[in-house]
């Protein structure tokens, strides 16, 4: 598309990193598109923001994104593979965002390629209103062109000359313009009492029914191509331009003073709403922040009011982007997108507008994070810039998260899955300088006692002065699973002075926090102090915090110590046809099943499982539903 507008003068391939959407470092290693990448052309006087999304679930997030942002979408369906789960999650996205959406089928260059089966395949999952407009001319090798049914015309190979439809296509073609025609009239009902009376409708009618079935919704074209080839490309900008809304057709949805949603009209002549939808960290200009302005005209070096953090943003250079690339503007208008680069205070979400007329966009709503993995510096150097790094990283990505568990020590990266935080990984290393070492999280394992036990401790020491004297008698009772460790004194008649009481609490807690069996912590233990002895002379703090103690670990020791695990609770959504596999791999795992509530073909699951066994649990529940759950 890029190469027909003129936008680019060559054709770029994935696996050789030359794309101009997927040019970042990691998307060149893994040939898989890793960010959102704005690709702006001119396409018969008009212009079109393409939004390039990955189609990896690990990269959700930059899809949410730019959907947010756009007026409607282009879905991709593989001539060969067929409507793909990825297909499927995309196409329910679409639907909540109310998107106007085009289909092409592409691929049709590959092996196997079926374009028949695909439609077929398109419109069991997503419905009869998906209706092609265009037919193939062969398939696999044999491709070259395709036929469009409002025109009636062929167009072939990447020149799109202009030609008859060849006869071996006439039933077919007949066959896919009867629905079409079919499917238009009913998105208008007077040309559907038109057609119902046999009347012919006209190319003009066809093509303004067509349009305002896409807005609606009640129409979705279908259209044929090869992107390698470079075969229907051309076509499909016709129809993006023809079909699809302007920003100027929808209008502008905005929170008022309760939060709630209401619409108003879109336009340069509105006040100012930009909502920033993606940040990264350019290596040129540093901060960079991705912006749409839905309502009024933002200028270049310009004061702004950001309202979610409620402070002015100065505004340098704006530009517009293309991949990788920067050019310089003086403004953006209502409906268009661009860049900023170095604001202080904004993030991805956030809505900027006038100060003197506050506008606020609805948030961008993003997945919670299923995965996490332990982040370790290599060296001490890391070490040193690891929190401002990480701090960097997660601006980037909202989906990831960053916090500090206290019990473990650790630092926890969270994320939508494996690959998303091995690119993390390598993010951090190549833009910040900092390199790391994922590893599976601890486990906050504890130990308890399961019976009631007195254990005594006396710390007696002689020397050539004063001596060191602290005894000790404790009692350990085993409190109900998931109770605080407690501390009582019942110490009677002056057996141990009140003053040395505090030392031995000191002494008790201290060995509470390593257990007698593994080294871990204590918990759901009652020691109860209430008796001991002490030396006028040669007692002290320190002896009785060293006796307290002494005496916890073998009260732990006798209290027949077993070790706990953490449990967690988890809700899984899985198609009803995998409910029967997931619960079997949550019995391998030692779940306890809560429940279930079926709904829409879905199914919720909920469950109580050892932290230990569902670490991973994320990968293994892609690897069971191919990706459904």
């Amino acid at each position: 598309v890029l190469f027909n507008s003129g936008a680019i003068n060559r054709l770029g391939k994935t696996v050789d990193g030359t794309t101009t959407s997927d040019y970042d470092q990691a998307e060149v290693k893994h040939q898989i598109s890793i960010n959102l990448s704005v690709l702006p052309v001119e396409w018969n006087d008009t212009k079109v923001n393409i939004i390039d999304a990955p189609g990896y679930s690990d990269f959700v997030a930059e899809v949410i994104a730019g959907i947010r942002v756009s007026e409607s979408a282009v879905i991709a369906v593989c001539a060969a593979s067929g409507v793909e789960v990825g297909t499927q999650q995309m196409w329910a996205r679409c639907d909540n965002a109310n998107l106007a959406r085009l289909i092409i089928v592409n691929k049709m260059d590959r092996e196997n390629a079926d374009f028949n089966r695909t439609v077929t395949q398109i419109q069991e999952k997503f419905g009869i209103k998906c209706v092609p407009i265009q037919v193939p001319i062969g398939a696999q090798a044999s491709f070259t062109g395709i036929v469009d049914l409002l025109t009636m015309k062929s167009y072939i190979g990447t020149e799109a000359k202009e030609g008859d439809i060849p006869a071996d296509l006439k039933d077919q073609v007949d066959s896919y313009r009867e629905k079409l025609i079919e499917a238009a009239a009913e998105s208008n009902d007077a040309l559907l009492e038109k057609y119902l009376g046999g009347e012919e409708l006209s190319m003009e009618e066809l093509v303004t029914s067509l349009k305002q079935g896409v807005l609606t919704g009640k129409v979705i074209p279908i259209l044929a191509g090869s992107a390698t080839k470079n075969i229907g490309m051309k076509q499909l900008m016709d129809a993006v331009k023809g079909y699809l809304p302007s920003p100027a057709e929808r209008d502008v949805i905005v929170l008022d003073k309760e939060g709630n949603e209401t619409s108003v009209k879109a336009g340069e002549s509105e006040p100012l709403a930009v909502l920033v939808f993606k940040t990264s960290a350019d290596p040129y200009v540093g901060k960079l922040t991705y912006f749409r302005v839905f309502n009024g005209v933002l200028t270049s070096n310009s004061q702004i009011y950001n309202v979610n953090k409620g402070e002015h943003e100065r505004i340098g250079q704006l530009f517009m982007l293309r991949g990788k690339t920067q050019e310089t503007v003086t403004k953006i208008v209502a409906g268009d997108i661009g860049g900023v680069a170095k604001l202080n205070v904004t993030n991805t979400g956030d809505t900027l507008c006038a100060q003197d007329k506050p506008v606020k966009l609805p948030p961008i709503v993003f997945p919670n994070p299923v995965f996490s993995q332990a982040v370790y510096p290599k060296t001490k150097a890391d070490l040193d810039k690891l929190g401002s790094a990480l701090t960097r990283l997660v601006e980037q990505d909202p989906t990831l998260q960053i916090r500090r568990d206290t019990e473990t020590g650790e630092t926890i990266l969270s994320g939508l899955g494996e690959t998303q935080l091995d690119v993390a990984s390598e993010d951090i290393q190549r833009k910040f300088g900092v390199s790391i070492i994922l590893e599976t999280p601890k486990v906050p394992y504890r130990e308890t006692i399961t019976s009631t036990v007195q254990a005594e401790y006396k710390h007696k020491k002689q020397t050539g002065g004063h001596g060191q004297y602290g005894h000790v008698l404790l009692r350990l009772e085993p409190l109900p699973v998931g109770s605080d460790n407690e501390f009582v004194d019942e110490v009677v008649g002056g057996r141990i002075p009140r003053n040395y009481i505090p030392a031995v609490e000191k002494g008790v807690h201290e060995a509470f926090n390593e257990g007698v069996l593994a080294g871990y912590p204590a918990a759901a233990v009652r020691a109860v102090v209430f008796d001991g002895s002490f030396h006028p002379v040669d007692s002290s703090e320190i002896c009785f915090k060293i006796a307290g103690s002494g005496a916890l670990k073998k009260g732990m020791q006798d209290g027949h110590p077993i070790l706990l695990e953490p449990i967690v609770n988890i809700t899984v959504t899985v198609p009803e046809d995998y409910t029967g596999d997931i619960i079997s791999d949550l019995n391998t795992k030692r779940a306890q099943l809560q429940g279930m509530n079926p709904s829409n073909g879905m199914n919720e699951i909920k469950a109580q499982a050892p932290m230990a066994e569902i670490q991973r649990y994320a990968i293994d529940l892609k690897s069971i539903t191919q990706g459904k759950g």
